[in-house]
């Protein structure tokens, strides 16, 4: 790891996670770099780089010469890059940003303030946008997170793979259970607290157990309707990746093991078997089968590899904070596709 600059103590630090990032960071740095103040303050703007083997480090040096820069020596992935890269970095607030992520004047302010204002909130998440389609959420994030019962993720505004078009129906400030890993806003002391991401996720999920660990701290984790980010998405690993279908399923495996309560482990874990065969089944069915083959292997190196995680008592003991109703039974069965259909 090597650093081309001191760490300098600030209050907000917006960070950048790079892995071969050279175009997206040549059309969304500058706007970074221009709009992220707080009242008129400028943040530190920092990229971390996970051993990028394109020309991304030269085009930071040579262009933005204000960016500070933290270089690992290989890419640690998602999780790991930013644990070994925010060592380096001492502020009050991190934001970690996607470098595919289009910020707009202002974005920065309303955030901080509210954090500043609320002590007990830990974690925000801005409105997200899709940067492709401007009108409509984006699918990474939307306008806050959730889990259902069984422990599978979605958003208001984004439901599987159905998102909403912004009609403002989601401008009000919101507690929500995760906050997007595209634009996270954090406390410092918080995210390293509670040991910052499960590196052995690598990437994807890893923002969710954060929280979840975060929440079981006694911290909220809120969504902010009046800071807007517009998102790429599936900038470095496309919907489709069969390695991203294998760690969204591994990696939620996972976090339920983790972080669920022992009152309702069993029933979940047990329901858990059936849906996944289920998912791998319908793979075959369409002729998917490197989708079909990451679904088997995810369930193949859980169990596997399950007993290395450390199932907390206090964890196991508190409440599973869901949404208590099946996402996959509303969305396929029910054909309930948008957050405001859903039994809330």
């Amino acid at each position: 790891m090597d650093m081309d600059c001191k760490s300098a103590k600030a209050g907000v630090s917006v960070v950048i996670l790079n892995w071969n990032g050279e175009k997206m960071l040549e059309k969304y740095l500058p706007d970074v770099v221009k709009y992220s103040d707080v009242d008129g303050v400028p943040a530190e703007v920092w990229v971390i780089d996970n051993a990028s083997t394109d020309n991304s480090v030269d085009l930071i040096k040579r262009s933005f010469p204000m960016v500070r820069l933290v270089l690992l020596d290989r890419n640690y992935g998602f999780a790991g890059g930013y644990n070994k890269g925010l060592e380096q970095i001492d502020s009050d607030y991190l934001i970690l940003l996607n470098s595919d992520v289009r910020v707009t004047d202002g974005w920065l302010t309303p955030v901080i303030r509210y954090m500043e204002n609320n002590p007990e909130v830990a974690v925000c998440q801005p409105k997200l946008m899709s940067d492709r389609n401007p009108s409509f959420f984006e699918y990474a994030g939307a306008a806050g997170g959730y889990i259902d019962k069984y422990g599978y993720p979605f958003c208001r505004g984004r439901v599987f793979l159905d998102v909403e078009e912004d009609h403002g129906q989601y401008d009000d400030l919101q507690q929500i259970f995760w906050a997007s890993g595209a634009a996270l806003f954090v406390r410092t002391e918080v995210f390293k607290g509670v040991g910052g991401f499960d590196e052995s996720f690598f990437a994807h999920m890893e923002e969710i157990d954060l929280c979840w660990r975060i929440r079981n701290s006694g911290y909220k984790i809120m969504y902010i309707p009046s800071s807007v980010v517009y998102h790429v998405g599936a900038a470095t690993l496309k919907k489709e990746n069969p390695f991203k279908t294998y760690l969204n399923f591994r990696n939620n495996l996972y976090m339920l093991y983790k972080n669920l309560p022992d009152h309702c482990f069993r029933k979940v874990m047990f329901i858990r078997v059936f849906l996944d065969f289920v998912s791998f089944m319908m793979f075959v069915l369409t002729f998917k089968f490197d989708a079909a083959a990451a679904v088997f292997k995810a369930r193949r190196d859980y169990v596997r590899n399950r007993h290395k995680y450390v199932r907390q008592a206090e964890r196991n003991n508190g409440d599973f904070p869901v949404k208590n109703f099946s996402i996959v039974f509303n969305y396929y069965i029910l054909r309930r596709k948008t957050y405001d259909k859903l039994p809330l």
